[in-house]
C-alpha cells in the first residue's frame, strides 16, 4: 500500500476539484525528469502568433531585466495558506443545486498575476483573500511550484498563462490618430512574463481578439474548454488568463470485470442508472462527518480523493462545516491498517461560474469597485480613468473513467477601465403599443411623431 503524502496531496487539491484530487491540466507529454511545462519567454522575432488569430493580435515579449530567480520551494506555510484559500473559494463558488468543479490553483495563478498590478488597500485585500501571503512571497512560491512540475508518459500536467492588453489603433494603423486608451506598465508585464511564464499579446479587443483568446484557451486545455469569452466588454482593456490541463492514468485501472451497472441517488432524490467502477484502495479517510478514500494516479504524487458525507447530512451542510484544519488532519492521518472497497460512478461534466461574488465574500472588495480599486502598478489609462476588475470568469471540465482522469480549467480576469460614477440603471421594454418621434434636438422640433400598435 502507498503511504499518503500530504504535501503532494495539497498540490492535488490546489490543482483542481477541492474535494477530489487535482483538477485540470496537461499538455505536451514527456519522459520522467523532462523539462517543466512553464515555457520561458521566447525571442519576439521567433514568437508565433496565437492559433487562428488575426494579424491584428500581436505576440510581444516584455523587456527582460535578466534577473535570476530561484523561487521559494513550497512548504507548510504555503500549503496552509493555499489550502485555506482553496476551501474558502470552493465554499463560496460551488453551486448547491448542480455539479460543481472549481480549480483553486487556476484562480490563484490568474489573481496572483493580477495582484502584481495592485497597490494599497486593493493589494492588501487581494493578499488576504489569496491565503494571507504577501505578493512577493507568493510570487516566489508559485514560480518554484510551476517550475517543479514534470510530465511522464502517464501523468501530464500543463500550466499556461497569458496577458492580453488593448492596443491603440495606431499600433495597427499608422495613419490613425488619437490618445492611447491604456498603457501597460512594463514592470508589471515583466513580472507576469518572468514569474508566471505569461505570453504577452497586444490586441485591438475586437472580434479578432475574441477569437484569439478563445483559441488560446482551447489549445492549452486540449479542447476541454472550448471558449472562455462570449463577447468583449467595451470597457475591458486587459485580460489575464490561466489554463490548467490534467491527463493521468490510474495506478490501478478499472477493467471490464471491475465495472457494473449501478444506481446513483441524485440530489433531487431521483435514482439514476450509472456504470459503477469498483476497486480496492489502501488509503481510508475518516473525518468528523464523512468517510472517503484516495485513489492514486500512475507513478505520481497525484490522487483522486473522495469524501462522502454521513447519511442525514446534506452536501452543502457538510461543505459549510468543513474546515481546512479538519481536512488537513484527515489527509495527514489516513487509516492505512486495512483496505477500502471503493465504488464510484463514471462521470463527466462541465462547470462555469463568475467569481466576483465569491471573492467579495472572501474580503476582496476594493478590486471590483471603480471608485476604490488601485491598479496603478498595472498601467495608465487615458483621462486618468481607474482600472478595476470587471469579472473573474472560471470554467472547468472533468472526465473520470476506467483508465484515468482528464480535467481542464480556465480562469480569466477581466480588467476594465471606467469612471467611478455608477449610474442608476433603468429598463424599458417596448413590448406593447408605444409612441415614437424623430426629433431635431437642437430645435426641439419633432420631424416625425407616431405610434406603433402592431409589427405585422
Amino acid at each position: 500500500m502507498k503511504r499518503f503524502d500530504i504535501k503532494k496531496m495539497i498540490c492535488v487539491l490546489l490543482a483542481g476539484l477541492m474535494l477530489a484530487c487535482c483538477a485540470c491540466t496537461s499538455a505536451p507529454s514527456g519522459e520522467p525528469g523532462a523539462e517543466n511545462t512553464v515555457k520561458p519567454a521566447e525571442d519576439p522575432t521567433d514568437a508565433p502568433k496565437p492559433v487562428n488569430s488575426s494579424d491584428r493580435v500581436v505576440r510581444l515579449t516584455a523587456k527582460n531585466t535578466g534577473e535570476s530567480r530561484t523561487g521559494k520551494k513550497p512548504d507548510s506555510a504555503f500549503s496552509d495558506a493555499e489550502l485555506s484559500f482553496a476551501l474558502e473559494l470552493f465554499k463560496n463558488g460551488f453551486d448547491k443545486e448542480k455539479n460543481s468543479l472549481i480549480s483553486p490553483l487556476s484562480v490563484l495563478l490568474a489573481l496572483a498575476m493580477t495582484a502584481n498590478g495592485a497597490d494599497g488597500e486593493t493589494l492588501e485585500e487581494m493578499e488576504a483573500a489569496l491565503g494571507g501571503l504577501g505578493i512577493d512571497e507568493l510570487n516566489e512560491y508559485l514560480y518554484a511550484y510551476m517550475h517543479s512540475i514534470r510530465n511522464t508518459e502517464s501523468v501530464k500536467l500543463d500550466i499556461a498563462n497569458s496577458v492580453w492588453y488593448k492596443a491603440f489603433e495606431h499600433e495597427f494603423d499608422p495613419a490613425a490618430d488619437g490618445k492611447p486608451l491604456f498603457v501597460p506598465d512594463e514592470a508589471f508585464l515583466e513580472a507576469c512574463e518572468s514569474i508566471f511564464g505569461a505570453e504577452l499579446y497586444s490586441a485591438p479587443f475586437d472580434a479578432s481578439t475574441l477569437e484569439a483568446v478563445n483559441n488560446w484557451v482551447k489549445e492549452h486545455t486540449d479542447g476541454m474548454i472550448e471558449k472562455i469569452l462570449d463577447d468583449i466588454d467595451p470597457m475591458s482593456v486587459m485580460y489575464l488568463v490561466n489554463t490548467l490541463f490534467f491527463d493521468a492514468k490510474w495506478d490501478t485501472p478499472y477493467y471490464e470485470n471491475n465495472v457494473s451497472e449501478g444506481e446513483f441517488r441524485a440530489l433531487s432524490g431521483e435514482r439514476q442508472p450509472v456504470e459503477m467502477m469498483h476497486s480496492t484502495e489502501g488509503t481510508y479517510l475518516a473525518g468528523k462527518n464523512s468517510v472517503g478514500f484516495a485513489k492514486y494516479y500512475e507513478r505520481s504524487g497525484y490522487a483522486f480523493v473522495a469524501l462522502l458525507p454521513d447519511e442525514g447530512l446534506s452536501l452543502d451542510e457538510f461543505i459549510a462545516g468543513l474546515t481546512a484544519e479538519e481536512l488537513r488532519t484527515m489527509l495527514e492521518e489516513p487509516n492505512e491498517q486495512g483496505v477500502v472497497l471503493a465504488s464510484m460512478p463514471k462521470f463527466s461534466f462541465d462547470y462555469s461560474v463568475d467569481l466576483p461574488d465569491a471573492l467579495r465574500a472572501m474580503g476582496m472588495n476594493a478590486a471590483f469597485d471603480a471608485g476604490a480599486a488601485d491598479f496603478t502598478r498595472m498601467g495608465e489609462t487615458a483621462e486618468g480613468y481607474p482600472l478595476y476588475i470587471g469579472n473573474v470568469i472560471h470554467k472547468t471540465r472533468i472526465e473520470v473513467a476506467e483508465q484515468g482522469t482528464r480535467a481542464g480549467a480556465a480562469t480569466l480576469v477581466e480588467m476594465n477601465c471606467g469612471s467611478a460614477f455608477n449610474p442608476e440603471v433603468h429598463e424599458v421594454v417596448l413590448d406593447r403599443p408605444f409612441v415614437f418621434m424623430i426629433m431635431d434636438m437642437n430645435a426641439m422640433l419633432p420631424l416625425f411623431i407616431g405610434t406603433l400598435t402592431s409589427v405585422n
